[in-house]
C-alpha cells in the first residue's frame, strides 16, 4: 500500500487547532492566503505526492542509485518525477516572487515535505536542501551571486548540497581542512574532501550547486576560520568544475539517495558572505534543514502507522480477548488491545506533532512578517527553542515508532514484501543527521536555556499557559509539567555552575521531557479543537494512549534529572 496524504487530519490541525489561515491572513504579506486557498494549494500537493512519487518508494530502495566512474544515476522514474515538481512550482511555494517564488507561508511548504518524507523519504532528499540554500544564498550572497544561481535554486531547477562534513571533522567543524586559495579573477580555489554529501552527484538536474565550507590560507584554527563557498557543478561558462564524485555510500537505508564522496580539485568557487564567518551563513541553512527532518519524523511515522493501520484492519487471527465481538470483526488483530496501544500511541504522536511543527512554521512567518517587534521576538523564540525539541523528538519516535508499526505484521514486517522494513531503516538516520540528536539537546539546554537562566523558555511556557484552565484535569497535569520544566531549568542553571559537566549528562532527559510537556499541551489544543468531521474515536483513542502510555513518561525524566542533581549535591558536600 502506498502513502495517501491524509488531507483531512492535516486541515482539520490547520486550520481547526491553530486557525492559521487567520493568523496568516493578518500579516501583510499573506493578506490574500484564505483558508481555501490553503485548502486548495495542500489538495493539489497531496494528488501530486499521491500520483508521482508515492508509487516509487519501492523501486528506489531496491534499484537503488548507480555509481559508475563518477557518474551518478538516480533510480528509474526519480528523474521524470523531479523534472516534474520543481517545474510545477512546488520547490518554490515559499520563496519570493522577485526570486521566481510563488510567496506563500512557510507553513505550505512544511506540509507539502512532511508529505513527501511520508510518500518517498530517498526522492525527498533531493529537493529537502533547496529552501535551506535558498535562504542562505538570499541573506549571505552577493549581488552577482544572487543574479547567477538564486532563481534557479528558489524554482528547483537547480538543486544544491551542504558541504560540511569530512572524514576527521564529523560534528566537529573546526576541525574541517579543505582549502580555499584566492584567485586573481575574485574567485577561489578549492581543495579537498567532503564525505556524506546527499544528492553531491545525479542526474535529476542538470547543474548541482554546492555550499561548501572551506578555510582560507591565513584563517584563525577552529570554526571561527571556516567561510563560506558557492562551487557549481557546471561553471557559468559551459566548463566542468573539478568536482570529483569517488563512491556513493553503501547504506542501511536511504537506497533512493545517493550519499557521496566528493573531492574538490582547485574548484572555482565564490566567497558567500563574509571570510572567516561561513559557519553564520551556514547556520541558516541548517536551522531550516532542522525543521524540515522534523518534519521527516512526522511524515515517516505516519506512513509507517498508515501501513500498520491497513494491514491490522484486514489480519485476522485469535478472537480478541474483551467483551464479544460482532463475529465479522472480533478475529481481527485490530480488536486486540496490544495492536490498538501501539497504534494509539503513534497517533497520538502524529497528530501532536503535527501541531507543534505546523505551529513553528507558522511562527516562522510571523517572525518575518509580523508588523509588531514584540509579536516577531516571541516567534523567533518559539522557533529556536522549538526547533531542537522537534528535530530530534520527532525523528526517535519515527524509528521506534515505525519499529512498533512492523510489530504489528509479526513475521511479516520483516520480510520486504509489505514495505514497513524499508521504513524503519530509512526513518533511522534522521537521528544522526543535521545535527545528533544528541547534539540537538546539548543545543537546547546548554546553549539557550542555561545562559539565561531558562528565561526564555519559561516566557514561552508562560504564553502557553494562558490558555489553559487549572480546574480541568488535563490542563491542570499540563500546568504541572511547565512548572516542573522551569524548575528543572533553574536547579540546572544554579548548579552548572559548579558542575560544568552536569548539563552535558542529563541534556538528552530534559529535551525529552520538554518535548513531553509540550505533547501534553499540543493534545490540549486538539481536545478543544472538537472532533470535526471524523468520529470521536479518531482523536479520543489516541488522546487516552497519550495519557496512559506517552506522558507518564515525564515524571521519569523529571526523576532521572534530580537523581543527577542529588548526586551532585552529595559530591559537593563530602568535599567540603
Amino acid at each position: 500500500m502506498d502513502y495517501q496524504p491524509r488531507l483531512d487530519d492535516i486541515q482539520h490541525i490547520l486550520t481547526a487547532v491553530l486557525d492559521a489561515p487567520v493568523q496568516l491572513q493578518a500579516l501583510p504579506a499573506f493578506a490574500e492566503v484564505d483558508a481555501d486557498l490553503v485548502q486548495q494549494v495542500l489538495e493539489e500537493a497531496g494528488k501530486f505526492v499521491a500520483s508521482e512519487v508515492a508509487p516509487l518508494q519501492r523501486i528506489g530502495d531496491e534499484t537503488g542509485c548507480r555509481f559508475d566512474a563518477g557518474v551518478v544515476s538516480a533510480p528509474p522514474g526519480f528523474r521524470q518525477a523531479y523534472q516534474s515538481f520543481w517545474q510545477a512550482g512546488w520547490p518554490s511555494l515559499a520563496c519570493a516572487t522577485e526570486d521566481g517564488g510563488q510567496g506563500l507561508p512557510a507553513v505550505l511548504e512544511a506540509v507539502l515535505h512532511e508529505m513527501l518524507s511520508a510518500a518517498n523519504h530517498g526522492w525527498t532528499m533531493a529537493p529537502g536542501l533547496l529552501h535551506g540554500a535558498y535562504e542562505c544564498l538570499r541573506h549571505h550572497g552577493s549581488d552577482a551571486l544572487k543574479a547567477r544561481y538564486l532563481e534557479k535554486i528558489a524554482t528547483g531547477e537547480w538543486l544544491a548540497t551542504m558541504c560540511l562534513t569530512e572524514p576527521q571533522a564529523g560534528s566537529d567543524l573546526g576541525l574541517v581542512r579543505t582549502k580555499a586559495v584566492a584567485q586573481a579573477d575574485g574567485s577561489y580555489a578549492l581543495s579537498g574532501t567532503k564525505i556524506f554529501i546527499s544528492g553531491g552527484e545525479h542526474d535529476l538536474t542538470d547543474n548541482i550547486v554546492h555550499l561548501v565550507l572551506a578555510r582560507l590560507p591565513d584563517a584563525p584554527a577552529g570554526p571561527k576560520g571556516l567561510s563560506l563557498f558557492l562551487a557549481p557543478k557546471w561553471l557559468p561558462e559551459g566548463r566542468r568544475n573539478p568536482v570529483h564524485c569517488e563512491r556513493i555510500e553503501e547504506k542501511m537505508g536511504l537506497h533512493g539517495s545517493p550519499t557521496c564522496v566528493m573531492r574538490f580539485e582547485d574548484a572555482t568557487g565564490w566567497l558567500v558572505g563574509e571570510p572567516n564567518r561561513g559557519l553564520n551563513a551556514m547556520f541558516v541553512m541548517m536551522n531550516a534543514a532542522r525543521l524540515h527532518v522534523g518534519l521527516q519524523g512526522i511524515g515517516l511515522l505516519e506512513a509507517a502507522w498508515q501501513k500498520a493501520h491497513a494491514y491490522a484492519q484486514e489480519r485476522r487471527q485469535m478472537r480478541a480477548p474483551g467483551p464479544r465481538k460482532s463475529a465479522e470483526a472480533a478475529d481481527l488483530i485490530a480488536e486486540h488491545p496490544a495492536i490498538q496501544r501501539m497504534l494509539d500511541t503513534q497517533r497520538a504522536w502524529i497528530d501532536g506533532g503535527r501541531v507543534l511543527a505546523y505551529r513553528t512554521a507558522v511562527e516562522l512567518d510571523i517572525a518575518k512578517h509580523h508588523t509588531d517587534a514584540a509579536r516577531r521576538e516571541a516567534a523567533q523564540r518559539w522557533c529556536s527553542l522549538v526547533t531542537p525539541v522537534l528535530k530530534a523528538a520527532f525523528t526517535h519516535q519515527a524509528f521506534h515508532g515505525a519499529s512498533e508499526c512492523l510489530q504489528v505484521f509479526g513475521g511479516h514486517g520483516y520480510v520486504r514484501e509489505w514495505g514497513i522494513e524499508q521504513i524503519v531503516r530509512d526513518a533511522r538516520v534522521a537521528m544522526i543527521y543535521e545535527g545528533t540528536n544528541e547534539i540537538q539537546a546539548i543545543d537546547l539546554l546548554v546553549r539557550k536555556v542555561l545562559p539565561d537562566g531558562g528565561v526564555a523558555l519559561s516566557a514561552l511556557l508562560q504564553e502557553l499557559a494562558e490558555g489553559l484552565d487549572h480546574r480541568q484535569a488535563a490542563h491542570a497535569a499540563v500546568l504541572r509539567r511547565f512548572e516542573q520544566v522551569r524548575t528543572l531549568a533553574t536547579q540546572l542553571s544554579q548548579a552548572s555552575s559548579r558542575h560544568t559537566e552536569l548539563a552535558y549528562w542529563v541534556a538528552d532527559d530534559f529535551l525529552r521531557a520538554v518535548a513531553l510537556a509540550l505533547l501534553g499541551w499540543a493534545w490540549t489544543r486538539i481536545d478543544a479543537a472538537g472532533h470535526g468531521q471524523t468520529t470521536a474515536a479518531r482523536w479520543t483513542a489516541p488522546m487516552h494512549a497519550l495519557k496512559g502510555w506517552i506522558l507518564p513518561e515525564f515524571d521519569m525524566r523529571q526523576q532521572i534529572i534530580q537523581a543527577q542533581l542529588g548526586a551532585q549535591d552529595t559530591q559537593d558536600t563530602l568535599a567540603t
